[in-house]
């Protein structure tokens, strides 16, 4: 359904894989990848937004670089040496680029694993142009990425694994908290029994597929509501 793409990127270029709906248009979702790339499991996610409607672009953050689900710890590597400036640089560009080709005045931003985290980076440092932010385990662990959260504008919706040794409950309690300390529009969910990963259906050592579906429907409302 999708295909891979270029646009410009704050004088650049940058690369990605973009699903459009068979309509041609629709709300603009931006997808942010797990540590593993832009792997075929992002590119699925794109299709299936697509499907439902969005303009879906998920931004090649490793440029290239794929590593395979058997290599945690080459993924782990891959994603401490990702250069933030670069990094915000493309979501940034990705999301001028949805916004050219969607019908909606601002876009979603949906992230999973350092995705998630990098979906909340991306919501603070464009608060003009990010409507909805969806933040599935989301994981911030670069010292130079803290958000600066009183930055947000967009509602957030998160999905929080009940068996997650990366992001546990407290942390992402903490989070909470500390979002609606500054008055931000938050929904948050847990899911028992739900491991870290539990969307990516190409693992079945992690995948939950009720999960995935009750944390799939709540993304596709929470969008359509905020985005239109």
């Amino acid at each position: 359904m999708g295909e891979t793409i270029e646009f410009p990127s704050n004088g650049s270029q940058s690369g990605g894989y973009l699903a459009v709906p068979p309509s041609g248009t629709g709300p603009g979702v931006v997808v942010i990848q797990e540590w593993w790339g832009l792997v075929p499991h992002i590119e699925d996610v794109c299709d299936r937004f697509a499907a439902r409607g969005f303009v879906a672009l998920a931004p090649d953050l490793y440029h290239g670089t794929k590593v395979a689900v058997s290599e945690p710890d080459e993924a782990g590597k891959e994603m401490m040496a990702l250069e933030m400036g670069r990094a915000a640089r493309d979501m940034s560009g990705a999301v001028d680029e949805v916004l050219r080709r969607s019908s909606g005045a601002k876009a979603g931003v949906v992230g999973f694993c350092m995705g998630g985290g990098l979906a909340l980076v991306l919501a603070t440092q464009r608060p003009d142009a990010v409507g909805a932010c969806v933040a599935f385990y989301g994981l911030i662990p670069w010292p130079d990425a803290q958000p600066d959260f009183s930055a947000l504008s967009a509602p957030v919706l998160a999905h929080i694994a009940g068996k997650d040794a990366f992001f546990s409950p407290e942390e992402a309690r903490k989070l909470e908290d500390r979002l609606r300390g500054l008055g931000k529009d938050t929904e948050f969910h847990l899911y028992d029994g739900a491991d870290h990963a539990f969307f990516n259906d190409t693992r079945p050592e992690v995948h939950d597929a009720e999960a995935s579906r009750l944390a799939w429907d709540r993304t596709i409302a929470f969008l359509r509501t905020r985005l239109g």
